[in-house]
């Protein structure tokens, strides 16, 4: 089992977590705008990389706040947690 760090909570079991996908989509602002291609790919075509990948987690038995984690998908590693709206960590702004 996981452990996840909740920016808020601490440290805690990942049966404690919901995982909510791939972080930092952005929702299009003209959504009339799209083709029905452009639409699909923005509602179903995600990463799937092999080594470090971002998700969105929320604490649905704690605190109910999302946050982004940084996991290794290979070793299930996480090396990054921080809050929705922070820069990623190691990432020039």
């Amino acid at each position: 089992m996981l452990e996840i760090t909740c920016p808020w909570c601490g440290p805690r079991e990942e049966s404690e977590f919901s995982y909510g996908g791939e972080a930092h989509i952005t929702r299009p602002l003209d959504t009339d705008a799209l083709s029905d291609a452009q639409w699909g790919d923005y509602l179903f075509m995600r990463k799937n990389p092999r080594g470090l990948h971002h998700e969105q987690w929320m604490h649905a038995y704690g605190c109910r706040r999302w946050f982004n984690v940084v996991r290794n998908t290979l070793t299930y590693q996480i090396t990054s947690v921080y809050k929705v709206g922070e820069t990623i960590p190691g990432e020039k702004q």
